[in-house]
């Protein structure tokens, strides 16, 4: 059926495998918390582990997986380790899966934001 549809293309397994192994990192409420604060900037683990609501302990294991991953990066500062997001296709993917859930869910968007969970002027 798909042969006749022209440039009709499907991406290589290797891409499509890349993908699943980073939407499987975004598949925890305390990892799309930590995402969505990288979002904002530049931070640390003690700061991310209070906006996220757990311990330093557990979000420093959650960061490490998602460094891993290739979806956040580190720099170490004295005796301190900043994280960022890796780039701003991570940003657009949490934004996009929060966005459908408020869809899905009928709820409003996060404070200060526009449909698309970007600052709202007035926010």
């Amino acid at each position: 059926m798909h042969q006749g549809i022209e440039d009709f293309d499907m991406p290589a397994p290797d891409a499509v495998r890349q993908a699943a192994d980073a939407l499987r990192m975004l598949a925890d409420p305390t990892r799309l918390n930590i995402l969505w604060a990288l979002m904002q900037g530049e931070t640390s683990v003690a700061c991310l582990a209070d906006l996220a609501g757990t311990s330093p302990t557990a979000a420093s294991q959650h960061l490490s997986k998602l460094r891993l991953a290739g979806l956040v990066s580190n720099r170490r500062e004295g005796t301190f380790i900043y994280y960022a997001l890796a780039d701003d296709h991570i940003g657009e993917l949490v934004r996009q899966a929060l966005s459908h859930a408020d869809h899905r869910t009928g709820h409003a968007n996060h404070p200060g934001r526009d449909a698309g969970g970007r600052r709202s002027p007035a926010g």
